[in-house]
């Protein structure tokens, strides 16, 4: 098995990698370049390292590259990451730049001489040398490496402490490199031979600093580039890692248990193994681990803590309901919560009268809160100071409306306000986060934000909550407006009844007329309690004769002055299909309306005719009328009654709807002073029912 992994298989693979990944980060760089000098320097440098990793790993397998290519590619390498330094040093120097063009210019022409093969045509000029050539090329090389060691100390020395952040991989690796490369090229030229494993060791160093480049870049697009790296990705790439590095060692250990472990090894071997596994799954699926991780690698490899994007689109998801299958209040304590890495949460809400209950908890204990608590004082305070509240902290202490639970609670850590419209509607009690982590003006920024959100979500479910209720309302209060505007007609044909009881009652036609009157009132009211009761209008249908109707109703309104004329134009085909009650009170207010709109010695008629399809009751009444604007205008719409505190204003709308749903039409055609047409349309019942349908468009 050791044959299999030979030192030049390990250098080749180290070589590869590296070629593949400066390879993947000259790709990068090249889509993402704009153009800027500094860019430019950079870029050629990683290509050159590209080319350098290449040779070597064709050289470590096959041995076919020429040295002096080699050599070459050395210096250019160096040369090239040299540059790219002097021109960052550049800006931070200011007036002292001038120092720098002598360097400048040093190892330019240094990386031209080591480009040259002087080792073949130095001899040839100047006999006796023997190996000064190789000499001097290591000793170049090696003042190279001197050369990049100063400046990137000049770099992070000049650099101010609040960017250094943006540039200490790029020391680091660089560093790391040029340290690397002074060790193995000094060390040869103090023993006189290149030692092989330092050389077949150089790719794998040089693969493990590439990421470092990668970060600097990411954090520096000052450089003319716009590369980034998604936190998901390093996290996840991070855990893979570290899980490889673990199963590795897992695997050492369990090789050292079968050498070593004696007639025991049989079975601590797989005891060892699964127990190793179970805490690999265990240690991957911890809460805690993973945001230690995740502001492990915000704080040291990015410049934000938040991907402000990814955060802003997962906030609106989880509020939305597509992440978490709750309600809202539950929805957005978990949403802030996870912003924090807090597990849980309790969410308070103002209420209309201004007391502010809890709503919900999400993954909290109610012992660990004061349910009866009411939190109405604290948001007014928070409204006068507009802050997220970290319980211990300087400003806690100064918040009068805390109460002493909540001061003295070890398991709740912050106080979210929930703003919407400069108004504090509710607060959100946040639990302690997985792992510790300061909090400062970054997350406390984001956390405002987000609450601004929610609460804006949660105004708008209570203003549709609100709403709901006021169309319960609404749909009641028209219920009972349609009862009580029924129940007028009633009592104004029994007061009718009554008025003319002391005049007419030995008259027998009278008491017949007032008996039938009474009888109709009851069957009406009658009507009216089974409406009550299903809390819905009858939709039955059914064929009905309008002559007898018409008649029957223009006698019910033959009490009231003027008295109705009933006109019948020869032979009518008058079945309809309609709801006959409803019918009954539909054109009895119609006949009605035309009566009060008409002096007492005016005219009523009502006529019954055929028009096509159509079944014709027209009331023709000589009162005062209505202009064009209240028949287009207001005619129709309930609750708007020209007839004062006597009017409920739903007789118009309620016959249109009626006749509407039975397939008819209703029109209307009056002028001021000249009196009122009143045409009620209903498809006739010979008709099929499509026919009825569609009986308006013909």
């Amino acid at each position: 098995m050791p044959n299999h992994l030979s030192p030049d298989l390990i250098g080749v693979i180290g070589y590869a990698a590296d070629a593949a990944a400066m390879a993947i980060l000259c790709l990068l760089l090249l889509t993402t370049w704009r153009g800027r000098l500094l860019g430019g320097l950079l870029l050629t440098a990683v290509s050159v390292s590209v080319l350098w990793a290449v040779l070597l790993a064709v050289q470590a397998k096959w041995h076919l590259v020429p040295t002096q290519l080699i050599w070459s590619a050395e210096a250019a390498r160096m040369v090239a990451w040299c540059l790219f330094m002097l021109r960052m040093l550049a800006p931070l120097r200011g007036a002292n730049d001038g120092a720098l063009r002598p360097l400048r210019l040093a190892v330019i022409c240094g990386g031209i001489f080591l480009m040259l093969p002087f080792e073949d045509w130095l001899p040839a000029m100047i006999p006796g040398l023997g190996g000064v050539p190789a000499s001097m090329r290591l000793i170049g090389q090696v003042l190279l490496m001197v050369a990049g060691l100063f400046l990137i100390e000049q770099l992070y020395r000049l650099t101010p402490w609040q960017h250094r952040w943006g540039i200490k991989f790029l020391c680091f690796g660089l560093g790391a490199i040029f340290v690397y490369d002074f060790y193995f090229f000094a060390e040869a030229l103090l023993f006189g031979r290149l030692d092989r494993g330092v050389w077949l060791a150089r790719g794998a160093v040089n693969a493990v600093i590439t990421p470092l480049l990668a970060v600097s870049v990411a954090r520096n697009p000052q450089w003319s580039f716009d590369l980034s790296v998604s936190r998901a990705v390093v996290v996840h790439s991070t855990t893979l890692v570290a899980a490889g590095i673990y199963l590795l060692f897992m695997a050492l250990a369990g090789y050292y248990i079968r050498a070593y472990g004696g007639e025991w090894s049989a079975v601590f071997q797989p005891l060892f193994f699964f127990g190793a596994a179970l805490l690999l799954i265990v240690m991957l699926f911890s809460g805690q681990l993973r945001s230690r991780m995740k502001h492990f690698v915000s704080r040291h490899f990015y410049s934000y803590r938040y991907d402000y994007r990814e955060e802003w689109l997962k906030l609106i998801d989880v509020l939305s309901g597509k992440v978490l299958q709750a309600t809202l209040p539950e929805r957005v304590v978990f949403a802030l919560g996870e912003l924090v890495d807090s597990p849980g949460g309790a969410i308070w809400i103002l209420d209309t009268d201004g007391s502010c209950a809890l709503r919900r908890a999400f993954n909290l204990s109610l012992a660990t809160i004061d349910p009866q608590w009411q939190a109405d004082a604290l948001c007014a305070e928070l409204e006068r100071r507009g802050l997220v509240l970290e319980l211990g902290s300087a400003d806690s202490d100064t918040i009068v409306a805390l109460p002493r639970w909540l001061r003295d609670s070890e398991e709740i850590w912050l106080v979210v306000p929930l703003v919407h419209e400069d108004r504090v509607i509710g607060i959100v009690l946040l639990s302690r986060p997985r792992a510790p982590q300061a909090l400062d003006w970054e997350n406390v920024q984001l956390l405002q934000a987000a609450a601004r959100q929610a609460a804006s979500y949660i105004a708008l479910d209570e203003a549709a909550s609100a709403l709901a209720e006021a169309r319960q309302f609404e749909g009641f209060n028209r219920l009972s407006a349609f009862v009580v505007h029924d129940l007028k007609n009633i009592v104004a044909q029994l007061s009718l009844v009554s008025r003319n009881a002391e005049r007419y009652r030995d008259n027998p036609e009278f008491v017949g007329d007032a008996l039938q009157t009474v009888r109709d009132a009851v069957a009406r009211m009658n009507r009216l309690l089974l409406q009550l009761r299903s809390a819905a209008p009858s939709t039955s249908h059914e064929e009905v004769a309008l002559t007898p109707v018409l008649e029957r109703v223009v006698a019910q309104r033959s009490v009231q002055e003027p008295k109705p004329v009933l006109r019948l134009d020869g032979a009518v085909d008058d079945v309809v299909c309609v709801d006959n009650e409803r019918l009954d009170a539909v054109l009895a207010n119609v006949i009605q309306n035309a009566q009060e709109a008409a002096e007492r010695d005016g005219l009523v008629s009502v006529t019954l005719r055929n028009d096509g399809p159509f079944v014709v009751i027209e009331v023709v009444d000589d009162g005062c009328g209505m202009d064009a604007e209240f028949l287009r205008e207001r005619l129709f719409r309930p609750f708007d009654s020209t007839k004062g505190l006597a009017g409920m204003g739903i007789g118009a709308y309620e016959c249109k709807a009626f006749i509407v749903s039975a397939g008819g039409r209703v029109d209307v055609e009056s002028e001021p002073g000249e009196g009122t047409r009143f045409s009620i349309r209903l498809p006739s019942a010979a008709l099929p029912s499509e026919g009825r349908q569609s009986a308006l468009v013909v």
